[in-house]
């Protein structure tokens, strides 16, 4: 055999492994930056249907509380305005109930449940937007990388041969900058 017959097959060889190689870690970036765009899908679904199911639960006891809350205050003020003792002793049997009431909502949520449940509502929202933003990292750092060897000489050649082309990085618009507002 001819040495520069071997020395060609040698170079093809490694010719094309080198392709192989670049083909696939450009595939493999590819769908790093595809799955890591995937988790940030994942993570806005979850934040979508934790807001309103703690809204609704928060709503629930804030507004029990507020419910007996604004009764108490009412008897209250209907003692206060009553003309007669009989009636003052009438709307004070109704009082002892509604205290029972808070006094059980005390010894339930002794820190005030109400204001646990929102912090609560904080903290989860707080979770959920942590693990966006660490999604959103991932998948710029996957971005990066997938554009560094879509750019890069001599990655570029075999990637525009191939179709593999430059992602954009996610960049927060006006609406993710502006602060969301969950109301009650």
């Amino acid at each position: 055999m001819n040495s520069s017959l071997i020395i060609f097959i040698v170079l093809l060889v490694v010719v094309a492994l080198y392709l192989i190689i670049v083909y696939n870690g450009l595939v493999s970036k590819r769908n790093m930056a595809r799955n890591a765009f995937s988790s940030i899908d994942v993570n806005l679904k979850k934040r979508a249907d934790l807001i309103p199911a703690l809204v609704n639960t928060v709503k629930g006891y804030a507004a029990h509380e507020q419910e007996t809350l604004a009764r108490v205050i009412e008897l209250r003020n209907q003692i206060q305005n009553a003309e007669t003792d009989g009636e003052r002793f009438r709307l004070e049997g109704q009082v002892g109930p509604e205290m029972g009431r808070l006094f059980a909502l005390s010894e339930s949520y002794p820190e005030l449940k109400s204001n646990e449940q929102f912090l609560n509502l904080q903290r989860n929202l707080t979770e959920i937007e942590e693990q966006i933003s660490a999604a959103r990292r991932a998948y710029n750092a996957a971005v990066f990388e997938i554009n560094n060897s879509v750019e890069s000489f001599p990655t570029n050649l075999i990637a525009a041969k191939f179709g593999f082309t430059r992602h954009d990085f996610f960049e927060a618009n006006a609406s993710d900058r502006a602060i969301s507002s969950v109301s009650f």
